[in-house]
């Protein structure tokens, strides 16, 4: 049985949980890009370029389908890490079970909704004929174990909540070793091809999930007997997160593909050159990438134990360790920058973006990363709407008209700056709303601004008063 009593975070140095939290979820997170491009370089080795256009086209689909276990996997930390800082160990169990029925019955029901509607779905997407066809047979196989993903992701998320961050990064790992080595059996052994692939995905995803709940159940007895009632009785929390969540998730591939189509204007160097981008920075930035995730049971934990000093110095610390990262990695970009692009081949168009990228707006990832730790104090202080409209707007009005105009007097670098420059304005809005909803719990960070004048010093729960 856990001792919950002794809530790590809530005692101890707060930069030490921050970076021992962001270390450890990144590698976690760069074994799944690893498996991902493994997964890409395998299929191409087969040299059938339908075969890759293929899983790209599954993937897009299957995003929608992991940005709900994501969601769900951010609610389970928020709920938990904070019953565990309250010392409540009960409650902390009965959300990680309510969550992980949620996750079972979405990992049912998605599933059957995308498989019975993929022709018109994959159409959607642009795939057509024997692409569409092959992309539907790879989905045919990896969609229905959707369960197994999300059951891992939300146990991974409740070791985290348990402040576990060595076993919450072992399922990663294992579940992309299983994958690497099950890659070349099935696509080339066994000459499964496309469907190989997709086969040890779903071999990775069982090994994930059961890496990640045995320790879950052995050493913390972290899910209790599911109760039909609990469940119903927690709903409104769990989508209370777990649908703004999602939504702040799918956000991001529409900020992608504005910021695509105009660099499309450009030519195919400069689309090459945006294409050598996005596969460095999940590398490169994935201590950024997982900051959200790391920092949100830490102030999960000492919002749940009322100690809002540590609250904020868990912020505080998080914007320190994303500012030293971010300066460490843009400098190690600059001073690579020759050999990397040489190593692409980048001519042209792609060399330049991929300068721009080595230098300036390497540094802009600053203002991504305070957005994600922003975020992660959105969710665990009660205001996870926060997060999508956060989000959303950075991925829409953040973005389209700063390219547009960045784009018209710089050219194709000036897309990436436009988009960088958006960021910059909505991270600032993120920030500030962070403080306030630290500084004051549970009221509405907007409302001193709506009440009249005379009231603005009153403001209680939400409420103006006199």
């Amino acid at each position: 049985m856990a001792h919950i009593a002794d809530a790590k975070f809530t005692q101890g140095n707060l930069m030490r949980h921050v970076s021992t939290m962001s270390l450890t979820s990144s590698i976690g997170l760069m074994a799944i890009f690893a498996v991902d491009l493994i997964d890409i370089l395998f299929i191409s080795l087969l040299g059938i370029d339908e075969l890759a256009a293929s899983a790209g086209y599954a993937s897009t689909l299957m995003f929608f389908a992991s940005a709900i276990n994501i969601g769900l996997s951010i609610a389970a930390a928020a709920l938990v890490s904070r019953a565990i800082g309250a010392h409540e160990e009960d409650e902390a169990r009965r959300y990680a079970t309510s969550v992980a029925v949620f996750t079972f019955a979405v990992g049912l029901a998605v599933p059957v909704i995308m498989l019975a509607n993929a022709n018109y779905l994959l159409g959607l997407v642009g795939a057509e004929g024997e692409v569409a066809a092959k992309a539907k047979s790879y989905l045919m196989i990896i969609l229905p174990t959707t369960m197994f993903s999300g059951m891992a992701m939300v146990t991974v998320a409740v070791l985290r909540a348990y402040g576990d961050a060595r076993r919450a990064m072992y399922p990663s790992l294992f579940g992309g070793g299983v994958n690497a080595v099950l890659d070349p059996l099935f696509i080339f052994t066994l000459g499964l091809g496309l469907e190989g692939a997709a086969w040890a995905t779903v071999a990775a995803r069982i090994a994930t999930m059961g890496f990640a709940l045995y320790p879950a159940i052995k050493k913390y007895d972290a899910f209790a007997m599911c109760s039909l009632k609990s469940v119903w009785r927690d709903l409104p929390k769990v989508t209370g997160i777990a649908i703004p969540a999602v939504l702040t998730n799918v956000a991001t591939p529409l900020g992608s593909a504005i910021v695509t189509r105009e660099m499309a204007k450009y030519g195919t160097e400069a689309v090459a050159g945006m294409a050598v981008i996005g596969r460095l920075v999940p590398v490169v930035f994935s201590v950024v990438l997982a900051l959200s995730g790391a920092i949100g049971p830490i102030i999960g934990q000492n919002f749940g134990a009322a100690r809002l000093d540590r609250v904020r110095e868990s912020y505080i610390d998080g914007m320190k360790f994303l500012t030293i990262y971010v300066l460490f990695a843009a400098l190690l970009l600059y001073l690579v920058r020759v050999p990397l692009a040489d190593m692409f081949d980048a001519q042209g168009d792609a060399r330049v973006l991929l300068f721009w990228f080595c230098g300036p707006l390497a540094l802009a990832n600053f203002f991504n990363g305070a957005i994600y730790v922003s975020n992660a104090s959105f969710n665990n202080l009660g205001h996870p709407a926060y997060s999508s409209w956060i989000n959303w707007g950075r991925h829409t009005l953040g973005t389209w008209p700063f390219v547009i105009v960045f784009a018209g007097w710089m050219g194709a670098p000036g897309v990436l700056v436009g988009q960088a420059v958006g960021g910059i304005l909505f991270a600032a809005v993120a920030v500030w709303l962070s403080f306030r909803a630290i500084e004051h719990p549970g009221e509405n960070p907007f409302m001193p601004f709506f009440c009249p004048l005379q009231y603005r010093l009153h403001v209680v729960s939400g409420r103006c008063i006199r």
